[in-house]
């Protein structure tokens, strides 16, 4: 593990491996970052053959540039089919959804992650549909972690639900996007309350929880389990 200064200064001169071992009340995460100044951001859904990518294995043979990291990128149906907002590469596939329903994802507030030109953001998902901004890459999720610097208000510090979870979040400007896979099971809390406290961030996403997965080959560490249905890839431009 790595001390959270050692963390931060990593990050901000830009001395670091991409994903970081860190310890947050007692539990263990890896944070992935990207730099949207010299790497690309990108879903990515189906192969060549029209079918779901599904692994990471494949993902690598089908992605040209170099991978800095992947993740799982949002809740599917069985078929692996995005349950809300999907756009790859400029193109809509599903729509955004608002209702509340069953499931995480309809715990609202949920929310939007975002990538247009030289950003990203998680936008709170009914928000998004009032103003939707010209996305190229996005993914919709539930629930929100941190609306506005506030824990997502269902969140109970003392929940005895503990899964691996995974979220997204990126600073104000938009340059920096944080991913942040648990590496023990934790509560929803605690996931969000590194976000907000360590990572300082203001808007963060829950991804998925229990499905969730890391792809990183610096260390060689690329998870397996059953088949993802959409995929966040970090590249080198």
């Amino acid at each position: 593990m790595i001390r959270l200064a050692a963390l931060i200064l990593a990050l901000t001169t830009g001395f670091a491996a991409a994903c970081q071992q860190v310890d947050h009340r007692g539990r263990a995460f890896t944070v992935c970052t990207a730099d949207l100044a010299i790497q690309t951001i990108e879903m990515r859904l189906l192969g060549d053959d029209g079918l779901p990518l599904g692994s990471f294995a494949t993902l690598e043979q089908q992605t040209d540039a170099p991978i800095v990291f992947a993740m799982n990128g949002g809740m599917y149906h069985p078929d692996r089919r995005p349950v809300g907002l999907y756009i790859e590469d400029g193109v809509r596939s599903k729509n955004i959804v608002t209702r509340e329903g069953p499931g995480n994802f309809g715990l609202l507030p949920n929310g939007v992650f975002c990538v247009r030109e030289g950003r990203a953001d998680v936008i709170e998902s009914r928000a998004f549909a009032a103003d939707p901004p010209a996305c190229t890459q996005a993914t919709q999720s539930g629930p929100m972690l941190v609306i506005d610097g506030e824990l997502h208000p269902r969140f109970l510090s003392n929940s005895a639900s503990r899964k691996l979870r995974n979220g997204v979040g990126a600073t104000p400007g938009g340059s920096t996007v944080h991913f942040v896979i648990s590496d023990e099971p934790v509560t929803f809390h605690e996931l969000a309350t590194f976000y907000r406290d360590v990572l300082g961030l203001r808007d963060a996403l829950f991804l998925d929880g229990s499905v969730s997965r890391l792809h990183d080959p610096s260390t060689g560490r690329s998870d397996g389990g059953r088949q993802m249905g959409p995929m966040i890839v970090v590249t080198e431009r």
